[in-house]
């Protein structure tokens, strides 16, 4: 009998063979859906812990994906930051217009949003992260490298825009030390309308007048 069961075994056909094989798990693949899982994650972790503690392993662990698919969607820690956060993500919606005009839709979208979310912002995450100096300018350098390629295209390339758009950084950073960080002085002080009125002239002042 045993030697019938193993002939009838060696006899069966292929197709017998995958029909009683299990079907093997099919790995779904949603790139657009991990990005947007990892991105919510991001920006949950950040807001909640800041830059600094904030950890790429415990925003993939957030998002239910590895951390080697945060790093293929966007490369480094900063770059993470920047498309997560308010500020430097929203420029290609604010920045577009008359060049004339440019400083009243920065100093408006600026201050609208700080007075908002603040803690999260990249100014405020960059002066908190100015303990750890290759992180604060590894985080400086892609707020600002994004920031100028959207800032060129409305003011053009000159000699000196590159300098321009650097003193602009430096007034907004100096604005977010002393009003969001330090909290003290008139700054800290000022209503957010007159805020936007001065700060609207000063940016008019560093990017368009004459040299």
């Amino acid at each position: 009998m045993t030697t019938r069961i193993l002939r009838a075994m060696a006899q069966r056909s292929p197709d017998a063979d995958e029909a009683i094989r299990p079907a093997r798990p099919t790995r779904r693949r949603d790139p657009e859906g991990h990005r947007a899982a990892i991105l919510a994650a991001a920006h949950e972790a950040f807001s909640a812990l800041g830059y600094a503690r904030a950890t790429v392993r415990d925003i993939a662990r957030r998002a239910g994906v590895t951390h080697g698919s945060v790093m293929r969607h966007f490369g480094t820690k900063e770059q993470l930051f920047v498309e997560a956060m308010p500020g430097v993500r929203d420029l290609p919606t604010i920045a577009p217009g008359p060049a004339e005009t440019l400083p009243e839709r920065i100093a408006a979208a600026w201050v609208e949003r700080m007075e908002a979310v603040a803690g999260s912002d990249p100014a405020t995450a960059l002066i908190l992260s100015a303990s750890d100096r290759e992180a604060a300018i590894r985080l400086y350098e892609a707020v600002v490298e994004r920031s100028k390629t959207v800032y060129r295209k409305v003011l053009g390339e000159s000699d000196d825009t590159e300098a321009r758009l650097e003193l602009m950084a430096a007034q907004l950073l100096g604005i977010s030390f002393m009003r969001y960080v330090l909290r003290v002085g008139p700054l800290a002080e000022m209503r957010p309308p007159e805020l936007v009125e001065r700060l609207t002239a000063t940016l008019r002042n560093i990017l368009l007048a004459q040299t």
